[in-house]
């Protein structure tokens, strides 16, 4: 499914959505380009748990921050990680276990990553809009 933010709001609105819909075990990859709204959208997924968009940020030297929301809430930020390092990470502890896994900069894990990962691509259309991707799952944007 496709669908079009035109703000940040939106993209977290959408991102929202997306959370309200995943179960334990569910893993979401973000692609998309520096500065494509994929923290936004992690904020967006993480309301949908309780968690305040002011916890999640962009990387900084946190690679794995985790949350008890209920169900274990794991941000995962790959954007200072190479590929060749993704292994030593034991991401296999945090994929697919109890907990919910959204994974920014997916592509640097693809060998880690499990099939039935739900998978969002976030492109630039205009400067404040953005094409948002969704591939695994549905989301009902009016709803």
């Amino acid at each position: 499914m496709k669908l079009l933010s035109r703000s940040e709001a939106e993209t977290r609105e959408i991102g929202r959505k997306l959370g309200e819909k995943l179960k334990s075990g569910d893993v979401v990859c973000l692609y998309g380009e520096l500065g494509s709204g994929k923290t936004t959208m992690v904020q967006g997924i993480a309301s949908a748990f309780g968690i305040s968009e002011r916890d999640i940020t962009s990387a900084s030297f946190t690679i794995i921050a985790e949350y008890d929301a209920g169900t274990p809430f794991y941000h995962i930020d790959l954007y200072r990680v190479t590929p060749g390092e993704v292994p030593e990470l034991g991401l296999q502890e945090y994929l697919g276990s109890a907990g919910i896994s959204v994974i920014e900069w997916a592509e640097r894990a693809e060998g880690e990553i499990p099939d039935n990962s739900i998978r969002v691509s976030l492109n630039h259309k205009e400067e404040h809009s953005r094409e948002i991707e969704i591939k695994g799952i549905r989301i009902n944007r009016d709803a």
